[in-house]
């Protein structure tokens, strides 16, 4: 989703013929490809460290396609790969030569205790110019997501202006000041466009290889708080314990977006303490901090003042990085909370749409991370939901599973019969399970969560798994006269006996004397008393019929003789009859 994402005019609003898809966790690739295949679709590759792929679709297609991927329950998400714009405002005042952010921060009084030191900030941007006199010292080695080079150099002139607003050199007699003036800056560009636009994806892959880099805090001056792609990357990147902090965009308008948990979305506050009129707001806001007339550093090697949540991101992304080298023990979740905890409540109220818990507090922020006990001993709350209702499961099932903790959740980790299958690290956490892959009968399912501590919660059940098919019964029963024999002559009374058998189970058995039904039995067995003193001597046929559970029937006659008189005496209708 590209909630704050405007496309420049004449631009396409996402990349065509291409989307980003994410199959749920356990999904094999031979259903993803089939369930792609369905709708035209097929994968190119995944992006960096990621299970989201880049899915090739017909031009034109992008948007339903990613629509009906998206109601597949066997698909965590679908979108375009939206191009987004940096979230700046054109500089109102170049000459404006007072820095009044920090003071309104409380910046000089978090500096006594902390620096930034140690910490190292990603800049995901248009590049950063490397020769900058308040920037060229603190630069690493950075990495173009585009292209795949190390092309850092700033092809737009946001991404310096924002490198200098988290970590320009300070106290250096040279030019402006910054947040987190002793932390380190790696450069991640994610556009080669001078207008600066940027893809969902290859934001997606700055981040992830910035995480594995190391760094603890990565900026993203786009609003792209609503891209579930990016979302995926944020949670990879906190999974190796860093900090995602994102603008929350310039329309001014109250987004319908919802609360991230996997990034730190930041509106805008003026010198006056107030929001400023074009920054976005609404649920998703998670903080605020100064936005407006923002000096800092200009390509080229000068100095201005911009505005825009694109400076109010980096801002955050300092105090993030001041509370960090204070607490250097501190999971995400617990620096994220230490942030929304300390800010200060300009809007009134605990938490509403334009300032979220407020506008961001340096000095109080490293004070509390400074008291705070990074020592985690709660493990994950976890319920595994039961897919089955008491009925057998088959085929393809999708398991959900709810886990929450004190600090946070790292990862949910689905096992069937004691063997991992699938591991999930966002929420909501659902599973993709291919029951048949799983022996028929009754199988434990579990559920483990864990913190970034270690700490390990869990939920198990049992389900019976019945994918075996039964094979038609087409075999007939087998029925057998025990007595009298085939040929036998008899007389007076006799007990004529049947039996039957059958591979499943003889369901009626049914017998005959010269086509009349004389005996029905719903056993496997039939034994009758027949007179004879009123049957005509002569040859007599006996018929038995056995019918399984599945209709299949098997028979059996035998014929007998009464009497043996002479065929003179025979012929006597009379016989019997003194």
């Amino acid at each position: 989703m590209a909630g704050n994402a405007i496309a420049a005019p004449g631009k396409s609003k996402s990349r065509e013929g291409r989307i980003l898809v994410e199959p749920k966790a356990g999904l094999s690739t031979t259903e993803f490809d089939d369930i792609l295949r369905g709708q035209g679709a097929h994968s190119v590759g995944r992006l960096r460290n990621l299970k989201v792929h880049e899915v090739e679709v017909p031009p034109q297609a992008e948007e339903a396609v990613a629509k009906a991927l998206s109601h597949n329950p066997n698909i965590a998400f679908a979108e375009p790969d939206a191009l987004v714009e940096p979230a700046d405002v054109i500089p109102n005042d170049p000459k404006f030569s007072s820095a009044w952010h920090f003071p309104t921060i409380a910046a000089p009084a978090a500096w006594e205790d902390s620096q930034a030191a140690g910490i190292l900030i990603a800049v995901l941007d248009t590049g950063v110019d490397s020769t900058h006199p308040d920037l060229a010292d603190k630069l690493l080695p950075g990495w173009n997501a585009v292209d795949g080079s190390s092309d850092t150099a700033d092809i737009n002139g946001h991404g310096t202006a924002v490198a200098g607003t988290a970590a320009a050199s300070t106290n250096n007699a040279t030019g402006v000041a910054s947040v987190a003036w002793a932390a380190r800056l790696l450069p991640v560009r994610v556009t080669n466009s001078s207008d600066g636009y940027a893809y969902f994806s290859d934001i997606a892959r700055a981040l992830t290889w910035a995480a594995d880099e190391g760094a603890r805090v990565a900026n993203i001056s786009f609003g792209v708080s609503g891209s579930s792609t990016i979302t995926s990357a944020a949670n990879y990147m906190r999974s190796k314990g860093g900090v995602v902090v994102v603008a929350a965009g310039n329309d001014g308008t109250n987004s319908t977006l919802s609360d991230n948990p996997a990034m730190i979305s930041v509106s805008a506050t003026t010198s006056a303490d107030v929001k400023a009129s074009w920054s976005t707001y609404g649920n998703f806001v998670d903080v605020a901090a100064p936005g407006a007339s923002i000096l800092t550093t200009n390509r080229g090697g000068g100095y201005g003042s911009w505005n825009g949540t694109s400076f109010a991101s980096p801002v955050t992304a300092g105090v993030v990085a001041l509370i960090m080298a204070a607490n250097p023990e501190l999971t995400p979740d617990q620096v994220e909370a230490i942030l929304e905890q300390s800010a200060d409540d300009i809007g009134g109220t605990d938490w509403d749409i334009y300032y979220g818990d407020g506008r961001v507090n340096a000095a109080a922020a490293v004070s509390l991370a400074l008291v705070t006990d990074s020592i985690d001993e709660i493990a994950p709350q976890v319920t595994l939901s039961d897919p089955s209702g008491g009925e057998p499961l088959s085929g393809q099932m999708v398991l959900q599973v709810e886990a929450t903790d004190n600090i946070g959740v790292t990862e949910v980790v689905l096992l069937i019969n004691g063997a991992e299958v699938a591991s999930d690290a966002s929420a909501p956490y659902e599973f993709s399970w291919d029951t048949t892959a799983t022996p028929d009968g009754v199988v434990k399912v579990t559920a483990e969560a864990y913190d970034a501590a270690g700490n390990l919660g869990a939920d198990s059940l049992t389900v019976e798994v019945a994918n075996t098919v039964a094979e038609p019964d087409v075999t007939a029963p087998v029925v057998r006269f025990q007595s009298p024999t085939d040929g036998a002559t008899v007389e007076k009374r006799v007990n004529v006996s049947v039996v039957a058998s059958d591979d499943d189970a003889v369901a009626s058995l049914k017998l005959y004397i010269d086509g009349r039904l004389v005996s029905v039995s719903s056993s496997d067995s039939i034994s009758y008393n027949w007179n004879l003193r009123k049957v005509a001597d002569g040859d007599h046929t006996l018929s038995a019929l056995a019918t399984d559970a599945s209709g299949n029937e098997g028979q059996s006659s035998i014929a007998v003789s009464i009497g043996g008189a002479s065929e003179s005496e025979a012929s006597n209708p009379g016989r019997g009859n003194k």
